[in-house]
């Protein structure tokens, strides 16, 4: 569909009547039609949102009551601990990747016009910030240059799932942003067929998990 680039400004071609695309175009000016990897990139994210509802739903109503089966005690009780801990500490592999893409990637790609600009500035600090605070509590009380202030521990210590609901936010904010542009989301999403397997294989494996884990307590 399109020649490959190094930059985000790649150049695309329209699969049904050849034309050129504009870098914000969002389907082809002739044909009208819309390219195939909005489409494989829409579904991928699709399933892969499916998979995680499952995966919640599963961890809220399911593995809680499963988790002190006989046979399937070991499935549920190692299920429950993952989810447990991506939910508490899933938000920090996520950040380090955008954060190290917008380094490696973006800094480096020919950006065009002072809204590309203005994004990848909201999105760096927005998710330095929430990555700072985040990980504030977790530094050690003997480190006297990382004692953050009283008011913050003390709404630390009221809401403790506080510092990763601001994590989850902000991450979901940042890969918004970056995902209502589309050269940035077709660099980090790619043509969607590496992303749509992905998903594919998770939602998979949620959905398998859950029928073997139901199988092995009927």
């Amino acid at each position: 569909m399109a020649a490959k680039a190094t930059t985000l400004t790649e150049t695309l071609y329209c699969e049904r009547c050849g034309s050129e695309f504009e870098p914000k175009s969002r389907c082809c000016a002739g044909c009208h039609a819309i390219p195939t990897r909005q489409w494989l990139q829409l579904i991928s994210l699709l399933m892969l949102l499916a998979a995680i509802a499952a995966n919640s739903a599963a961890a809220l109503f399911v593995l809680p009551r499963l988790e002190h089966a006989r046979r399937a005690a070991v499935l549920f009780r190692a299920w429950l601990w993952v989810d447990l801990k991506l939910a508490a500490y899933g938000w920090a592999p996520l950040i380090a990747g955008l954060l190290a893409w917008d380094y490696f990637v973006w800094r480096r790609a020919k950006l065009r016009g002072r809204g590309a600009k203005v994004k990848r500035w909201v999105t760096k600090k927005v998710l330095t910030f929430v990555a700072a605070a985040a990980v504030t509590p977790l530094i050690p009380w003997w480190v006297p240059a990382g004692q953050p202030p009283s008011q913050f521990m003390s709404l630390i210590g009221r809401f403790p799932g506080l510092p990763a609901t601001l994590a989850w936010g902000a991450s979901a904010f940042a890969l918004v942003l970056l995902c209502a542009h589309r050269p940035t989301r077709d660099s980090l999403l790619g043509h969607g067929k590496a992303l749509s397997a992905a998903s594919l294989g998770v939602l998979i494996a949620v959905l398998a998990a859950t029928m073997v884990g139901w199988a092995l307590t009927g």
